[in-house]
């Protein structure tokens, strides 16, 4: 249920977004914002703006698929409602830190978009499951193909740099969504581990 408000609250917003500059321009990580006028929310708030409907239907269609069952997963092992919620928002917040302090007092950098927390998502999903098959560009494939490939592209594009996508989110969000499992529950690297010594393809 969880994971569905976050997917409402992000659509909303992001149309609205789209279609309000204004609403755009206050929500999305500028780094003097926070560096000057302590817009600390924006380290959050950026996260539920995107720059097109495309990006929007992606991120929210990964969030939809993994983002449940990490969310059983969570509710689960705490017994709460909230360790899952608690996850994706400090997500938001850890996979932007680095691009944030990189950038500083840059005035012409922008981001936006919860691709970070999603990557957070997905790859906890993939301790648990990394033999699952993925659909990638409706070609499915192993979820720990998937995540070393994953891996290998964003740290090539972000050194190369040139398409505004901040890859370097993408890696924050990976690290800490596997982070965040492993001291949710440090069995989760066991049973990965055992996982992975049974491969079906």
């Amino acid at each position: 249920m969880i994971t569905l408000i976050l997917i409402a609250i992000t659509v909303v917003v992001s149309l609205l977004a789209l279609n309000n500059r204004r609403v755009a321009d206050r929500l999305i990580l500028w780094p003097p914002a926070i560096d000057k006028l302590h817009q600390y929310d924006r380290l959050i708030t950026h996260g539920f703006i995107h720059a097109d409907f495309m990006h929007l239907f992606f991120n929210m269609l990964t969030l939809f698929f993994f983002g449940r069952q990490i969310e059983g997963f969570m509710e689960q092992q705490t017994g709460t409602w909230w360790a899952y919620p608690l996850f994706y928002l400090s997500a938001l917040v850890m996979a932007i830190l680095p691009t944030y302090l990189k950038h500083q007092k840059d005035p012409n950098y922008f981001s936006l978009g919860a691709s970070g927390a999603v990557s957070a998502v997905l790859f906890a999903f993939i301790l648990l499951a990394p033999w699952s098959q993925i659909l990638v560009f409706v070609i499915p494939m192993p979820a720990i193909l998937f995540a070393v490939l994953y891996v290998v592209y964003s740290i090539w594009m972000d050194r190369r740099g040139g398409d505004r996508v901040n890859h370097s989110a993408h890696l924050a969000g990976a690290a800490y969504g596997i982070m965040f499992m492993l001291i949710m529950e440090p069995q989760v690297l066991q049973h990965f581990l055992a996982e992975l010594s049974r491969p079906r393809l």
